[in-house]
């Protein structure tokens, strides 16, 4: 299932770096603002390549995400992400030619199978 969303970049939390059974991985935890009468907070995670976008992008600046969302259970619990597999910078100007509306700049989804983590206890 995949979800888009047009929120406000909040804030960046701190990149987290381990080794897992598919080797070394990298994520970083952000807040985003929903847009409407009542905005949500809410946090994501950016795993592998996607960490270095989110990086570049300004606290404040409106984005365009595409978004999925996971459970898993581990011990008797249930942990849920939200993982960004696409993000748009609105209002940025975007290299020519794409296939992307103007004003968008396109951002690559991560490669299938680079930011597997099944075996993190969370």
């Amino acid at each position: 299932m995949s979800l888009e969303l047009t929120c406000k970049l909040k804030e960046l939390l701190q990149e987290q770096t381990g080794n897992g059974k598919n080797g070394p991985w990298v994520k970083q935890d952000f807040l985003v603002e929903t847009q409407g009468e009542y905005p949500k907070t809410i946090c994501m995670s950016a795993w592998g390549d996607q960490v270095k976008t989110i990086q570049g992008i300004t606290p404040g600046t409106m984005i365009k995400t595409a978004i999925r969302i996971e459970s898993r259970e581990y011990n008797g619990r249930w942990y849920t992400d939200v993982r960004p597999w696409k993000i748009v910078v609105e209002g940025a100007v975007a290299p020519a030619p794409t296939s992307y509306s103007s004003g968008s700049v396109p951002v690559e989804p991560v490669a299938a199978g680079s930011a597997e983590v099944d075996d993190l206890p969370f």
